[in-house]
């Protein structure tokens, strides 16, 4: 240890020792991960070892409007229920004084690995693309199953990476392949056109650089944030968080998007040719950043951030916190898309299980309550049909337009509509938290996720239109209730 990295940890403790919940909080969630104070943001490390999930993430604790960056940690034995083991990597080296960025995690011979990115920016009249930031990529090691962390080395210092390249290089993720070690990074170089890079070893110290992975692309932007890769069902899948990238219709309606290409790894040249077009992983308003990692039972799973950085609509700070997590997916491909689910441990949460046959003509309603609920409509037949949650958050499909909207109204402080076009709608799955929504759409095909900002005492899920088919509803529970 060092003194700054005490001096850190102790202030950061102190702070904790006379936090207490607001208990009046209107806006705290009950059962997604959020951070206990301050801002939260990217999911980082997430890795499952001997019947532990830790997660780390991006974390700001002492301002719900951002700053600087150090890792939070939490860990779980079944996903659902959460530890919050408070601070697991500080900015306390030179090397990333300025934040402990994103990165990710895997264990090999118990032993837990993490590299990530360590900011640091200079004085001076710099623009912080082409001069005046370093992203040095950092390894550091656990001994004790991921409680405590140790930083070992700087493995590619910012000034040793290629000289094409801006100072914007970071988000590793490591893939061992055949005894070698790959790792891809983000990047933007200096035609301000977003790629991934890649680096392989054979002893994870000394790290060669091997070329670009896959991109640049015209019109997919000028930076590619946190890139991650793996095998799936037979396919190879990259997934990136692209920024710049233009609107298109309903495409791409984010100031960033995240999403995915399925291709083609070359295992002589290790790069990537996509045999898809880039697909969003979600269509709602808060989504960025995912990581993926592998459950107990093999299952590849998804956390992101329920959020956007420079989102042109805000969230309440008055209650001292910021963010949240997703709930994890489990990630298959089916028919060359890549189907995102609900991860069923949190079928541990349902309570009073409410089903009914859905019969509804003009006129006709449904109608539901829960601050914390889930709402499964299997649809046999549809001219229309609209979910309103509280009072002004509607999800609204149309099927002579074939055009599912979600509108926030007021309580979106900002977000307006999201639209996806459907060959057909068949289902939807709804999480409806304290303050966040999540839609499954048709057993995973499409996702949309959303914070929204209702008065407190609202709790109304009603569902009209001309529509059959079967409802059920569950009560949710309050796990994170003060």
């Amino acid at each position: 240890m060092n003194p700054l990295h005490d001096e850190l940890k102790q202030r950061y403790e102190a702070m904790m020792a006379s936090f207490k919940k607001t208990e009046d909080d209107p806006y705290r969630l009950h059962f997604h991960v959020m951070p206990p104070t301050g801002w939260l943001n990217d999911p980082n490390g997430a890795i499952h070892v001997d019947g532990v999930y830790h997660l780390y993430y991006q974390y700001s604790p002492y301002d719900a409007a951002g700053g600087l960056k150090y890792w939070g940690h939490y860990t779980s034995r079944d996903l659902v229920h959460f530890k919050d083991n408070g601070l697991a990597l500080l900015p306390d080296q030179p090397y990333d004084l300025h934040g402990v960025y994103s990165g990710s995690a895997f264990e090999e011979n118990g032993v837990m690995h993490y590299f990530y990115t360590g900011n640091v920016k200079h004085l001076g009249d710099h623009d912080y693309i082409l001069s005046g930031r370093e992203q040095n990529t950092i390894h550091a090691v656990s001994y004790d199953k991921g409680m405590t962390i140790e930083k070992k080395d700087v493995v590619i210092d910012a000034s040793d990476y290629p000289a094409e390249y801006s100072n914007h290089i970071r988000d590793p993720k490591i893939r061992k392949i055949n005894d070698v070690y790959y790792m891809i990074l983000g990047a933007r170089n200096r035609n301000d056109e977003g790629l991934v890079i890649l680096y392989q070893s054979t002893n994870l110290t000394d790290w060669t650089y091997h070329g670009p992975y896959f991109g640049p692309l015209k019109g997919m932007g000028y930076m590619w944030e946190c890139p991650d890769f793996f095998e799936l069902d037979g396919e190879d899948v990259l997934i990136l968080s692209p920024q710049g990238v233009n609107q298109d219709g309903f495409l791409y309606q984010n100031v960033y998007q995240s999403g995915y290409y399925l291709g083609e790894m070359n295992a002589d040249e290790v790069t990537f040719t996509p045999t898809s077009q880039f697909n969003e992983l979600d269509r709602g308003f808060d989504f960025y950043a995912p990581q993926t990692f592998e459950d107990e039972a093999g299952n590849h799973i998804m956390w992101a951030w329920m959020g956007l950085p420079d989102a042109d609509y805000d969230n309440p700070l008055e209650y001292g916190w910021q963010h949240a997590m997703t709930l994890p997916r489990v990630l298959t491909v089916e028919n060359h898309q890549l189907i995102q689910k609900p991860h069923p441990n949190y079928q541990v949460l349902r309570k009073q299980e409410d089903v009914r046959s859905l019969h509804l003509s003009e006129g006709a309603y449904e109608y539901f309550t829960g601050t914390a609920a889930e709402l499964l409509v299997t649809i046999d037949d549809v001219t229309k049909l609209t979910l309103t949650i509280r009072s002004d958050v509607t999800l609204t499909y149309d099927d002579e337009t074939k055009q599912l909207t979600l509108a926030l109204g007021e309580a979106g402080r900002g977000r307006k509509t999201r639209t996806i076009e459907l060959t057909q709608l068949k289902q939807l799955q709804c999480f409806i938290d304290q303050s966040s929504l999540e839609v499954f759409i048709n057993d995973g095909e499409y996702v949309m996720t959303s914070r929204m900002y209702p008065q407190p005492d609202e709790e109304k899920i009603e569902l009209t239109g001309e529509a059959t088919g079967t409802l059920t509803h569950w009560l949710l529970e309050q796990k994170n209730k003060s």
